[in-house]
């Protein structure tokens, strides 16, 4: 029986991750609307736990090993908009990675997506 690859392996396993975590962070730090969460951010630390969220939510064998995502967000009070900036990053730096398909695309943002009430906290109210 031929088992498909995980999600993180077609990725390109943890050097995948790695390079999608270094390539989308590029694009968000160059968004006006999301840089300034980051501003004060220790990037290193923040790259180090995006490549195991993201290896964690593709089925990697890396386990996520920073606070629960709703403690790290809530005081950032990220709204869905942001959030969909954010995961609109995302596709598009994964569209431009070699090897990767549109339904590796939707399986990755499936995942992502999963947490979305846990990172998004957006006190304001519209109308």
């Amino acid at each position: 029986m031929n088992q498909q690859p995980s999600l993180y392996d077609r990725i390109g396993g943890e050097s995948g991750i790695a390079a999608l975590v270094d390539r989308f962070y590029e694009r968000v730090l160059a968004d006006a609307e999301l840089k300034s969460y980051f501003e004060h951010a220790p990037m290193d630390k923040l790259r180090h736990m995006q490549r195991e969220f993201f290896a964690a939510a593709a089925g990697g064998p890396i386990i996520y090993s920073g606070r629960p995502l709703r403690q790290v967000h809530h005081r950032l009070a990220i709204s869905r908009r942001e959030f969909q900036r954010f995961t609109d990053h995302l596709i598009e730096t994964l569209q431009e990675m070699e090897g990767i398909s549109r339904s590796d695309i939707l399986d990755m943002i499936a995942r992502i997506n999963i947490y979305a009430d846990e990172i998004t906290n957006d006190t304001t109210v519209d109308g």
